[in-house]
């Protein structure tokens, strides 16, 4: 209790000392007359050029938070290399032993199949700038070079500045189905992989969430056609719509908010919102298909469109695994081509300039400039009112003289609590009496006197 009275106590001491600071930097009317040059034109010049640059340095500063937080995505390629290498197959056994009782060639044949992925670099990704939607199907394994240089080529352009995204990150599962067709049965050889869950903006991720390249072990000594499935991993996520939804969105894939926002887009582009009710709006018929009513809501229309959102059908990658003699005598590696969402770069690097801890600094430092120039303006206006003091004394000092009198002894009649109404003058004269723009009532002191009556904090005894 004791110190939350003491913190209150400081901060009504803070608010004090805040309160007794000048905040006005204009410079008062009629200095200009009591000065040489135009220091005071130039001076308020600035001050408008000021104004002008701290508006629209605020509002750029708004739209690049907006751009921020709009979470802006490109697309980029994902090339990924499916390889497979052979062991102990019949084919590689050199010689027999004819010394021994077994003559047979059953050993323990096996595979190890490899699956490597790059992020191509910008300047040989061909579909940087493409915004479409038809991003979702693999391009087939028909883009196939020779192994080797591509890939180390491709590992020195990696350009140093940008995040760099390992397979992993675009993929958050992983499983390989066997071809079972074949009239001979296959003993169960699945192969899994699940992303372990993460912090969202964790740095230092397990090996498991990590890595550009995986690779499993299976036996088997004949060739073997698998389809390894990768579900993408994306934030947010994207749906697959259904053809009345798609229909309304022109788009076959979305995520939740661009569907919401694209059926509130289609609504206002038709002309069917109410009129008084601006939350309900008229369904047409392709409304109708997707809400089941004649009128829709807002609020309702989350929950309206889950049934035609379904999850992303995962990438399917075809691939044989080869075993025999002939391939590996010069064997070349399956490419595929997967168009995968990104940060923009962009972001991150607007995100490090509105974080940036100079601002704060540069803020605080202008902060006491601006104290200092109220100060100096203060200052000013203190020596504007001793000029007009002197020169009124200068041009006729009699009057000027008795005048200044009479408001002293006035000052002081009101300090000692000895004056009448009106400051020991008489106050049944015309001029109390008058009203209108031009009367006392009207002037400015009285003004500030009852806005200070009325400002005031009752009191309770």
């Amino acid at each position: 209790m004791q110190a939350q009275q003491a913190a209150q106590l400081q901060a009504s001491d803070r608010a004090k000392i805040r309160s007794r600071k000048p905040t006005d930097k204009n410079i008062p009317e009629g200095v200009e007359d009591c000065i040489i040059g135009d220091g005071v034109q130039r001076y308020r010049e600035i001050r408008e050029l000021e104004r002008r640059l701290d508006a629209t340095m605020m509002r750029k500063r708004l739209d690049l938070q907006d751009s921020v937080n709009r979470n802006v995505k490109r697309y980029r390629t994902l090339r990924v290399w499916i390889s497979n290498t052979v062991e102990d197959q019949p084919w590689q056994a050199d010689t027999l032993d004819v010394d021994a009782f077994d003559f047979s060639t059953n050993m323990d044949s096996s595979y190890r199949v490899k699956i490597e992925g790059r992020l191509l670099d910008e300047e040989d990704d061909g579909n940087e700038s493409e915004d479409s939607e038809g991003e979702e199907e693999a391009t087939n394994g028909d883009a196939m070079d020779e192994d080797g240089k591509e890939k180390k080529e491709k590992e020195k352009k990696t350009p140093v500045t940008e995040k760099r995204y390992k397979l992993s990150h675009f993929f958050k599962s992983m499983n390989v189905e066997y071809d079972r067709n074949k009239g001979k049965e296959i003993p169960d050889q699945s192969v899994e992989w699940k992303k372990p869950a993460v912090a969202p903006n964790a740095t230092n991720l397990p090996n498991a969430a990590d890595f550009d390249q995986l690779e499993f072990k299976r036996g088997g000594d004949e060739n073997m056609n698998i389809t390894i499935n990768l579900v993408r991993d994306e934030t947010p996520e994207r749906f697959q719509l259904s053809p009345a939804l798609a229909a309304v969105l022109d788009t076959p894939v979305a995520t939740r908010a661009e569907a919401v926002m694209g059926i509130w887009e289609y609504v206002k582009a038709m002309g069917l919102q109410d009129d008084d009710e601006k939350r309900f709006f008229d369904c047409d018929d392709r409304l109708r298909a997707v809400i089941q009513r004649e009128k829709g809501h807002i609020p309702y229309l989350p929950e309206a469109i889950m049934p035609h959102m379904t999850s992303l059908a995962p990438v399917k990658l075809p691939y044989t695994i080869r075993v025999d003699k002939d391939f590996h005598e010069n064997p070349t590696p399956t490419i595929y081509d997967i168009q995968v969402q990104v940060d923009d770069p962009l972001r991150a690097a607007l995100h490090s300039y509105l974080t940036n801890p100079t601002y704060a600094q540069n803020l605080l430092e202008i902060a006491n400039i601006n104290d200092h120039v109220a100060l100096l303006v203060q200052k000013i206006s203190n020596s504007k009112s001793k000029h007009t003091f002197f020169d009124a004394l200068s041009k006729n000092p009699t009057e000027f003289i008795a005048r200044w009198l009479s408001s002293q002894k006035r000052d002081l009649e009101i300090i000692a609590g000895e004056a009448s109404r009106g400051g020991g003058e008489d106050a049944s004269g015309d001029e109390w009496r008058r009203g209108g723009q031009h009367g006392i009532w009207g002037s400015d002191n009285v003004r500030e006197s009852v806005n200070m009556l009325v400002g005031q904090k009752s009191r309770i005894p």
